[in-house]
């Protein structure tokens, strides 16, 4: 079996379709780690500072690209100049001028995602569930289910059976995205996180829901790119696709009938309880 299906079997416990939001009532009662609610904050600062390298490094970049230009344009009447040699470093500057731009950009956006981060950060007294990581995990869970719908749905499996084929591209690229978000997950909503981790984390559960969005408008426009013929590469695709349905859909049973065992010992400590006042009344 693929070590990813053992992964989800593994993480896949919160199944919000299955326990449903009361579930969070008692994981909500564990203890919040140190640093828990500065760990979107953390992450973002980190982006800012990987996004500040990128604009350094794009801009040396840049400047290469408009020496080389330079150099291309003065030998061109000279023996040593090769056909071609002027257009080639003008397309390479105006793609080192691309890649700056997009850098800067990024980094304002980094910078804007601190901003937010530090609004919304919890407080100390938050509940687990108000963390960042746990909503973020609450995040990657929402996806599953949306996913998996496709699959329990009768009258969505019967319209729109490409979001069931792994063979088909936009789907079998939200897979991948999928299950690289699957191998980054934490194995609970209360573990000690690094940033980085988080941070690394939260953009695969990002770019598999982007991918899952862009199935989705594929699919409900009616007109999905050609199925390749079946192969080896598609095959096992279509089996990764069907276990980790498999698994989830065992784990939404575990997570009803964990939080049911739970939801039955707190009943009976309330009685035992009661019965004690009782006596004592």
């Amino acid at each position: 079996m693929d070590p990813i299906l053992v992964l989800v079997t593994e993480w896949w416990w919160i199944a919000p379709a299955g326990a449903g939001a009361s579930a969070l009532g008692w994981a909500g009662l564990r203890r919040v780690r140190p640093g828990q609610r500065r760990l979107e904050l953390d992450a973002a600062l980190l982006d800012v500072r990987r996004a500040q390298e990128a604009v350094t490094q794009s801009r040396a970049q840049l400047k290469v690209a408009r020496a080389e230009l330079l150099r291309a344009q003065a030998e061109k009447s000279t023996p040593r100049a090769t056909a071609g040699a002027v257009p080639e470093a003008r397309r390479r500057l105006q793609l080192a001028e691309r890649q700056a731009r997009a850098a800067v950009a990024d980094l304002k956006a980094r910078r804007a995602g601190v901003q937010a981060a530090r609004a919304t950060m919890p407080t100390s007294r938050g509940a687990i569930e108000q963390m960042p990581l746990a909503r973020l995990m609450a995040e990657h869970d929402e996806l599953t289910a949306r996913w998996i719908d496709y699959e329990t749905d009768a009258a969505k499996a019967i319209g729109f059976p490409m979001m069931s084929d792994a063979r088909w591209p936009p789907l079998e690229l939200f897979l991948r995205e999928y299950q690289q978000a699957s191998w980054l997950r934490p194995s609970a909503r209360d573990v000690r996180m690094a940033p980085a981790g988080y941070s690394a984390y939260r953009e695969a559960v990002r770019r598999a829901t982007h991918a899952f969005d862009a199935a989705e408008r594929a699919a409900r426009r009616g007109t999905p790119r050609e199925i390749p013929e079946p192969d080896e590469r598609s095959n096992d695709w279509a089996e990764v696709a069907q276990d980790l349905l498999d698994n989830a859909q065992r784990a939404i049973a575990r997570s009803s009938e964990m939080w049911n065992r739970v939801r039955r010992d707190r009943d009976r400590r309330d009685e035992r309880r009661d019965e004690r006042r009782g006596d004592r009344g």
